[in-house]
């Protein structure tokens, strides 16, 4: 299939999953598609069981599509962008000291714990699968996804403070886990060690390069947008910011999440406030609003579809099921770790600590990062591994978050 054929495949299967989710479902969009694909999925399986051809028609179809490179180099720098257009930079920086040290230390620890605790149930299945290899598992999930936190907690219903530290976390830890991911994975492949200064290297090219570079553009399309008052032409500036910046920043091999956030946070702060007529700012947030949620769709259709390609060996199933926990423990160790020490000085909403843990939902990124994995029998075991704790996450985590952030809310009144 051509790139057209599948776009309008991709295109026309999201639109009928939606028009189903918003009659009959009523779930939010995200988590009501990837259901509704998940399902249709399974019972592409199992009529091939009953020997229909179904689901080796529908799983070529899919292999055609690079999943990864799909997420990773052409719709996360939209997603990130749209999301962070609409973060207040003031509420994030009051939430600086609680999203820093979740979005790299957090990350860091999560990762060691989850690959070290992971390789034990490996070894009891009889998978080979060496900790080395755990550990680029640990740092492939350990992110926060920001495509499915952000619009799961716009309808959670959230106290502003908390959707900024989640949502703000989110952000930023995945450029750290993709850096913490190149560093495991090119160990795990190359067989040799990496020094300290390689790390830091890593490191400053790819996050700090990164963040200078979205800066840097989006500065200069800021410049631009001061200079002109006609929102055709502004909707354009920030398209080309968000593809030539995403671009540019592959080429450097900088970290592109990071520029795109940074990029989305100046233009929707001080471009929003500063270099827009009430009349532009409508247009550029409708226009943003409206990529955002039609991208989110295609994306988590595609994440429910993408059981046909993931092996289902039952070793994998059950290591999938024991990752659950172990991410959720790793999780809950980062998180309460940060905010205790926090506590010494600052004051956090009730709850904070299971809300964050339960709120840390895993998505796409996880799964593109995995399928990034040279071919092979531990990459398989992972895949099938990190798909497990995605659906889980989302599918359990996504939909039940609203109702303990509303407990949570209704206690405190009652206190």
């Amino acid at each position: 299939m051509g790139i057209l054929e599948i776009a309008a495949t991709l295109v026309v299967v999201t639109a009928l999953f939606s028009y189903l989710n918003h009659r009959f479902l009523r779930l939010p969009t995200a988590i009501g598609v990837m259901l509704i694909a998940l399902l249709f999925s399974l019972s592409l399986i199992a009529l091939s069981h009953l020997g229909l051809q179904t689901e080796r028609l529908a799983a070529n179809v899919l292999a055609s599509i690079d999943f990864d490179e799909t997420l990773l180099q052409g719709m996360l720098g939209f997603l990130l962008f749209a999301g962070a257009l609409h973060v207040n930079l003031d509420d994030l920086l009051e939430q600086k000291w609680v999203i820093a040290p979740l979005a790299t230390v957090g990350v860091v620890l999560s990762t060691a714990i989850v690959g070290g605790l992971i390789w034990f149930p490996l070894q009891w299945l009889g998978l080979d699968v060496p900790l080395i290899w755990c550990l680029v598992f640990g740092a492939l999930i350990s992110p926060t996804d920001p495509i499915a936190v952000l619009g799961i907690m716009k309808s959670a219903g959230a106290p502003k403070s908390l959707e900024t530290k989640i949502s703000g976390e989110s952000l930023f830890n995945d450029g750290v886990g993709v850096v913490v991911f190149l560093v495991l994975a090119r160990i795990a492949t190359g067989g040799h060690d990496i020094g300290a200064l390689e790390v830091a290297e890593v490191f400053l090219v790819e996050a700090v390069g990164g963040a200078a570079l979205g800066l840097a553009a989006g500065y200069l399309c800021y410049r631009l947008l001061r200079s002109v008052d006609n929102y055709q032409v502004e909707v354009l500036l920030t398209l080309a910011l968000v593809m030539g910046g995403y671009a540019l920043a592959s080429k450097l091999h900088l970290s592109g999440p990071i520029a795109m956030v940074l990029a989305g946070l100046l233009i929707g702060n001080h471009g929003r406030r500063l270099a827009m007529s009430d009349r532009t700012r409508a247009r550029l947030d409708t226009f943003w609003e409206l990529t955002d949620e039609i991208l989110n769709a295609v994306l988590f259709v595609l994440i429910g579809l993408e059981v046909l390609l993931i092996p289902r060996q039952p070793a994998f199933l059950a290591a999938g099921a024991l990752a659950i926990p172990i991410v959720l423990l790793a999780r809950f160790v980062s998180v309460s770790g940060t905010v205790s020490v926090l506590r010494l000085k600052r004051a956090f909403s009730p709850n904070v600590i299971s809300i964050l843990t339960w709120g840390g939902l895993r998505g796409g990124i996880s799964v593109a990062l995995a399928l990034s994995l040279p071919a092979g029998p531990r990459r398989q075991a992972i895949l099938a591994i990190a798909y497990a704790v995605v659906v889980f996450s989302i599918l359990v985590q996504g939909t039940t978050i609203g109702r303990l952030v509303r407990r949570s809310a209704s206690n405190a009144e009652a206190e």
